[in-house]
């Protein structure tokens, strides 16, 4: 009998679809109406064995409740802070992530997005289509990268690779994380000193409380009005409304944002401004990366019901 698993999230790719296809029973709650919903906690539920979520979807305490069998929770992405670790832990379920497979596409996208603010991208992409360019209107020169220097906020496997990609464009590495990482001279006593230090402030820390708002006023007002913001980790890190602030009263140069607190909704005073390049979390989004995290946590899955350890667990 096929395992019955629980779907999390609404979107997904065809190659997470294949892969489970065949093996497993699959149930997807978000597609379900009220009263299937409730059809589905009330007779399904209890047999649900493995719950594959997103990283940002999650599970928390509550929402695992509904399942007494639960057994393993495969995420698919590397971020796990929209799980509820200690209360799985508590319940003896395994939680799986997919590293490592997504690290390089996040780095090349962290770089573009600071590529892009430096060089101002999309607004001289927006200058040309609109005549401007024919019209022979004034435009500002950008911002030149070698010299510069470039703070990252987590220097865990994506901060390394962002340091290795940036280093080829002459600048130079800070970064700031509360254990003392590789390269240990490079490291700053706090988030603020990194912030002063740098030119360019790179998050790639994970998220969850003990990162929330960690970029808040203060750290943005250390970074200064030619200073820039590149944000590929979790919209939670950094206090969106100080943040739009800052950029709108000139305390801060410019912000090049991947995630955001409140997904996918995203302020109308950030959407406004010229000094702002916006992704919608696509920090993995290639072809690539993601059939190579649909395997990966489907293995982890595979794995469990093979009876042998996990692939990726977390901790």
């Amino acid at each position: 009998m096929k395992p019955e698993i629980a779907v999390l999230g609404s979107v997904w790719t065809d190659e997470v679809l294949r892969a489970l296809d065949g093996s497993y029973s699959c149930h997807f709650p978000a597609r379900m109406t009220i009263e299937e919903r409730a059809a589905f906690e009330r007779d399904v539920a209890p047999r649900i064995r493995a719950v594959l979520t997103t990283g940002t979807v999650g599970l928390d305490a509550a929402g695992a409740r509904v399942y007494p069998k639960l057994e393993i929770v495969s995420v698919h992405g590397v971020g796990v802070d929209a799980v509820d670790l200690a209360a799985m832990a508590a319940r003896g379920i395994v939680v799986t992530n997919t590293p490592d497979v997504l690290t390089e596409d996040v780095a090349d996208l962290a770089v573009s997005l600071l590529l892009g603010a430096a060089r101002r991208i999309p607004l001289l992409d927006r200058y040309v289509r609109a005549g401007h360019w024919e019209e022979k209107r004034p435009l500002t020169p950008a911002r030149s990268l070698r010299g510069k220097v470039a703070g990252i906020y987590g220097y865990g496997r994506i901060g390394q690779a962002v340091a290795s990609r940036l280093r080829a464009f002459g600048m130079e590495i800070r970064y700031f994380q509360r254990s003392v990482g590789p390269e240990p001279r490079l490291r700053c006593d706090s988030l603020f000193d990194l912030a002063a230090a740098s030119d360019f402030l790179v998050l790639c820390t994970p998220g969850g409380a003990a990162t929330r708002h960690a970029v808040d006023a203060a750290v943005l007002e250390a970074l200064g009005p030619e200073g820039t913001l590149v944000n590929v980790a979790r919209g939670s890190v950094v206090d969106q409304a100080a943040l739009a602030a800052a950029l709108f009263g000139g305390r801060l140069g410019a912000a090049a944002l991947d995630v955001f607190e409140d997904e996918p909704r995203v302020p109308a005073a950030l959407r406004a401004m010229d000094n702002v390049v916006l992704t919608p979390h696509v920090g993995s989004f290639t072809v690539e990366t993601r059939r190579a995290m649909a395997a990966l946590a489907v293995g982890n899955l595979e794995a469990h019901f093979a009876g042998r350890p996990a692939l990726s667990p977390v901790g």
